[in-house]
């Protein structure tokens, strides 16, 4: 008995101190961690939700301490009565997670190690054994030391975890184990190896055969059988591979363009998961140094998971010269643990990562063979773009006219501003403020006169080639040409919905799915709802189909 207690408190004394502290090094990633069991669908606990954080550092605290406390022998019957409630709490709620499939991974070793539910509970209950023993022989537990050494080196472990805890929430995690790393390729972290294993699916068919149901389970094929289909229910029994990264977009109005922005040779982010939240007085920080940024040639975009109008608030609030990107909540909170906090990156690879209160540790390259941002433009730019909007929302016959004479004050201004700097694309006034020209000459009856500087443009890398791509099969459109990406629909006066002809469909979509990530079928559900189906036409069945609706 006397070995199994000496083996068990070594065993749980050194593993309570190393899971305690990775989690002390992230204690806002465990409150996350936290916040998910409190929600509703898992405890459905959420008046705990505002308190998860100061619950986090009490039981990584709490955690650290009654693993010294049963190293060294301190207060023996408290220390293994504690661990032993904590183990009963932590298998019940691992038990929970993993019968009801609620939580994904525990959080028991931070983002370190990362455990299924089911290796949760039972390193759990293996706990709970050895815990058990160190109740049962706890008078064979004896301290190493004197009382008021052990005294002291409790008290100076929970000074220690206070102040490395502060420090960990002051700046960022002093060990960074989640895949947004420093060094890391955003990129590659999404992709999915060749030979990476593949989800397999067990499906489960019903079918009425003579009155009666039938279930034959298949591993995707249809089964023969001679009956009515009910259904069929779908089961995964082997997980696939899952890349580090798989959540990631930066998105606007839907289209996620995180492929554009993240090839940029100097990128900044800033990350603000949820502006509500986020301490605001950082931004009068941020706004000088992303307006350096500017200046020195970067890329500067925003990412948050909160809405529009929050957003623009903030850009009108201090008057910040970037736009911010949807990216999901979950995402961000795992990319930096500061509410804001900002990035660096080259060509995807984060090479900083700074909590708001360190901004002044940035360090800023010049970017080589780039020409400063035209801040002056770029807020002009910004104005333009406002105004180009201001009535599509509401295209009413008056707001209609408003808006047209917009567009040509817009227009008239956007020329002159091509013709003396060139296109004013992303290298001149940033990524997003480089659409605002597009958008302009989108809207214009001189889209022939521009669409080679466009073309231009988006060859140089300072417009997406989406853009070149939409406004192409514009221009042909206007001209009763087939287009080549299948970018533009359109509906006829019966309230018949489609794609305008396309040059060559399969070439089309070929091109799409490098450019858009997505076929002509898919888009076209897109454009018009899920329960649109896609037909193929030609110019000349489009005009019969024209004719044969103005007779209505």
């Amino acid at each position: 008995m006397k070995f199994l207690v000496g083996f068990s408190r070594i065993f749980v004394g050194v593993l309570f101190i190393i899971s305690g502290l990775i989690k002390l090094n992230d204690p806002l990633g465990f409150s996350f961690k936290l916040e998910e069991y409190f929600s509703q669908g898992v405890l459905d606990l959420p008046f705990l939700m505002p308190y998860a954080l100061a619950i986090s550092i009490f039981v990584v605290i709490v955690e650290v301490l009654l693993g010294v406390m049963l190293l060294v022998g301190f207060k023996p019957k408290l220390t293994v009565w504690s661990l032993l409630a904590m183990i009963v709490f932590f298998t019940f709620l691992t038990f929970y997670s993993a019968y009801y499939n609620k939580v994904t991974d525990c959080g028991c070793f931070g983002d370190a190690i990362k455990l299924t539910p089911w290796e949760s509970f039972i390193k759990d209950v293996l706990l709970l054994v050895l815990i058990t023993i160190l109740v049962i022989g706890v008078k064979h537990i004896k301290p190493f030391l004197p009382n008021r050494i052990n005294t002291l080196l409790i008290a100076f472990s929970l000074l220690g975890c206070t102040l490395f805890c502060y420090y960990v929430l002051n700046h960022l995690p002093l060990v960074d184990f989640r895949p947004y790393k420093i060094g890391a390729n955003i990129q590659e972290g999404m992709t999915i190896p060749h030979n990476a294993p593949k989800p397999i699916y067990e499906y489960a068919w019903k079918f009425n055969v003579g009155g009666e149901e039938k279930v034959i389970v298949t591993n995707g094929e249809y089964p023969s059988v001679e009956g009515e289909f009910i259904g069929v229910e779908t089961t995964e029994i082997q997980k696939g591979y899952e890349p580090p990264i798989h959540d990631f977009t930066l998105e606007k109005e839907g289209v996620d363009q995180a492929a554009d922005l993240l090839a940029a040779e100097n990128l900044m982010m800033v990350i603000a998961y949820d502006l509500a939240k986020s301490n605001l007085e950082a931004f009068e920080e941020i706004k000088k140094v992303s307006d350096e940024a500017l200046q020195k040639g970067y890329t500067v975009i925003g990412a948050s998971a909160s809405n529009d109008d929050l957003k623009n608030q903030l850009i009108e609030r201090y008057d910040l010269n970037f736009d911010f990107y949807f990216t999901d909540e979950t995402a961000l909170k795992t990319i930096v643990r500061s509410n804001p906090g900002v990035l660096l990156l080259n060509k995807g690879t984060i090479i900083q990562k700074v909590h708001y209160n360190d901004l002044d540790d940035l360090v800023l390259q010049e970017s080589q063979g780039r020409v400063s941002l035209h801040i002056q433009l770029k807020k002009e730019l910004d104005s333009i773009m406002a105004m180009d909007q201001k009535y599509r929302i509401d295209l009413t016959p008056e707001n209609l006219k408003k808006q047209a004479a917009i567009d040509s004050s817009n227009l008239e201004y956007i020329e002159a501003v091509i013709a003396e700097h060139g296109y004013p694309g992303k290298s001149l006034v940033g990524y997003r403020t480089g659409e605002v020209a597009w958008y302009v000459l989108q809207h214009s009856n001189k889209i022939g006169q521009y669409i080679n500087v466009i073309k231009e443009a988006a060859e140089n890398k300072e417009l997406g080639f989406s853009k070149y791509a939409m406004m192409l099969d514009r221009y042909l459109v206007s001209q009763n040409k087939p287009q080549i990406y299948g970018t533009q629909g359109s509906t006829l006066a019966d309230g018949h919905n489609f794609i305008w002809p396309i040059k060559n469909l399969d070439s089309a979509n070929i091109l799409r799915k490098n450019i858009f990530g997505n076929t002509v079928e898919e888009y076209s559900k897109q454009l018009f709802g899920e329960d649109f189906e896609f037909k193929y036409y030609t110019i000349q069945e489009i005009d019969n189909l024209r004719k044969s609706t103005s007779k209505l």
